[in-house]
């Protein structure tokens, strides 16, 4: 068997191995949204991949029984926003902090971090919901956004990311030209990890967005519910039998995830390929 040919055998078999991976990424994605157009006679009789004519219905049904879609999108934006923000610029701060200065007890200090990465939510929930009940901060948004400032699986990732881009050719260099310390971290080195700095914003963005533990544990108010609560509303006694509904309250969940990914699906790539080259 000639070069050529191995070649060719080699290529189709990856393209099919790809081909197969696409098709299992996406069908459940298509089933969602053609289920959210079908009744739930249709949905209980069996999958089906051609989409129905009930979307209307089931987005009356949706919207006409107290579910505010419009206000559980703005609750989830206000927080995820907030939290994106705040994750990718603390973050990012305390990387290049750890990744440039020698202080003592700095590796102790990181080792910590990565600790606090294995630690799952979970087992520290009923202490921070005490210590948020103790300063009356439950049934707001604090206690969703505000530790976003200290996320250790965002600084474990940027970390890695700087010790790649970091030059300190171009910090001593602006040293030299009297530039201040924090200034150095604006104008340098966050240009520098641009690429780095959207894939955490994006990481950030889709976890707050999908996150239901945690605002499930700290919110009680139903004006204040994200919109994953809200979704898991739709499995009450009400709507126990409306799988159009709950189908289609799921896919509208999803859309400014596909659209973040649409649009910066780039700069993950990017972010993660310059992250795993080093000098």
């Amino acid at each position: 068997m000639s070069y050529k040919t191995k070649t060719m055998l080699m290529r189709i078999l990856v393209y099919t191995v790809l081909a197969v991976l696409f098709v299992i990424c996406v069908l459940p994605i298509w089933i969602m949204l053609v289920n959210a157009t079908r009744t739930t006679a249709e949905i209980q009789q069996g999958i089906s991949l051609i989409p129905g004519n009930n979307l209307i219905m089931n987005w009356k049904t949706l919207t006409g029984r107290g579910f505010s879609i419009a206000n559980g999108f703005m609750n989830s934006t206000i927080i995820s926003v907030s939290v994106t923000v705040l994750t990718v610029y603390f973050s990012m701060m305390f990387a290049y902090a750890i990744h440039v200065y020698d202080f003592s007890y700095k590796k102790l200090i990181y080792a910590f971090v990565v600790l606090l990465v294995l630690v799952p939510t979970q087992v520290s929930i009923i202490g921070f919901y005490r210590y948020m009940a103790a300063f009356k901060l439950t049934n707001s948004y604090l206690p969703l956004i505000l530790p976003a400032i200290a996320a250790p699986g965002s600084i474990f990732f940027a970390k890695q990311y700087l010790e790649s881009v970091v030059v300190r050719e171009l910090i001593d260099a602006a040293r030299i030209d009297g530039c201040s310390e924090i200034g150095i971290f604006h104008r340098i080195m966050l240009p520098i990890a641009k690429p780095g700095a959207f894939t955490l914003g994006i990481f950030a963005f889709v976890g707050s967005w999908n996150n239901f533990f945690t605002p499930f544990i700290m919110i009680s108010k139903m004006k204040m519910y994200t919109l994953p609560m809200l979704v898991q509303t739709l499995r009450g006694d009400t709507y126990r039998t409306e799988y159009g509904s709950i189908y289609l309250g799921l896919a509208v969940s999803i859309i400014p995830i596909l659209i973040v990914y649409a649009i910066f699906s780039k700069y993950i790539v990017n972010g993660i390929a310059m992250g795993a080259v080093k000098e």
